[in-house]
């Protein structure tokens, strides 16, 4: 459980930095220099305090191919369209039950009846707390392509997460014990490959389309901004796919998905007082007694563990 609110802070902070970063780069390049980053610090890690490629690697890097490389995509082109608070709202609250019914039909894993129901309470309270109002204007053609990204990065995370409890399976079976950070240096891996085409092929286009003035042009445009931003995008790193997706391991080892996603589903409600600060989004009643209701919600579910 500590582990699963532990990432429920970093992945907040991740998507407040992953905002402002995907606001002056594009989705795009945000996500790749995000899991680039990322995977610099745990390759650091897996080879000097963890232990490589042991375990089941290739269980965890075909979570990275699910849950990285498709569903943080994804989840990189809501973000500038929504905002982090809706992005986070509509992929942490589909998580949760898309991880339950695939973990059921494939691992077989069910949860008594109240897990279940604290699973619903607090997913119910970050859809009251979080509704979006009419405060934060949004075109229509954004909002439809961000509910379609949101909706599939949920998807791309709770097929990740799934993947990640084979893969721990796996590595009981065959009696070892690998470290969290070892096993998320492998999941980003099988994350960055999709990331990397994306991003050379939305190079490619612009440089076709806009020829050599505009590259030049846009390469002086990029050193400046990039002055600005470096802090905003190594905070989303280290806090994103670095710390945050090695607590989420952490809890994967123990943990059934679904719970582990109904807890960091209450991360939209930590990331309230940082919105209003960094996007002024406003913070109303509602938002109050939904994000008490989560918190009981997530209390409720420890003593029911």
């Amino acid at each position: 459980m500590l582990a699963a609110l532990l990432t429920t802070l970093l992945f907040a902070t991740s998507a407040v930095c992953g905002y402002r970063t995907a606001k002056q780069t594009g989705g795009i390049e945000a996500n790749f220099w995000r899991i680039t980053l990322a995977t610099i610090f745990l390759t650091v890690w897996a080879f000097t305090f963890g232990t490589g490629f042991a375990g089941a690697p290739e269980w965890f890097m075909l979570s990275g191919l699910f849950g990285i490389g498709l569903g943080d995509s994804a989840y990189f082109q809501a973000l500038p369209r929504l905002g982090s608070r809706r992005t986070v709202l509509i992929t942490q609250c589909l998580t949760a039950p898309f991880a339950a019914l695939i973990e059921w039909l494939w691992l077989g894993t069910k949860l008594n009846r109240s897990e279940i129901l604290c699973v619903a309470v607090i997913l119910a309270s970050v859809a009251i707390a979080l509704a979006p109002g009419d405060h934060l204007k949004i075109s229509a053609r954004d909002w439809q392509i961000g509910i379609i990204a949101g909706g599939f990065a949920a998807l791309g995370g709770a097929l990740g997460a799934v993947v990640i409890r084979k893969g721990y399976v796996a590595i009981q079976q065959a009696g070892l014990n690998v470290d969290a950070g070892t096993t998320g240096y492998q999941r980003v891996l099988g994350g960055i490959l999709i990331p990397t085409i994306a991003l050379l092929v939305f190079k490619s286009r612009s440089a076709r389309a806009h020829g050599p003035a505009f590259a030049s042009d846009t390469l002086q445009i990029s050193r400046e901004k990039w002055r600005r931003i470096w802090p905003w995008v190594l905070a989303n790193a280290l806090a994103g796919q670095t710390l945050g997706v090695t607590c989420m391991q952490w809890a994967l080892k123990t943990t059934p998905a679904a719970v582990v996603a109904a807890i960091i589903a209450i991360t939209p409600l930590v990331l309230l007082p940082m919105t209003r600060i960094v996007e002024g989004e406003k913070i109303g009643f509602r938002s109050l007694l939904g994000a008490l209701i989560a918190v009981g919600g997530v209390i409720g579910l420890t003593f029911s563990r």
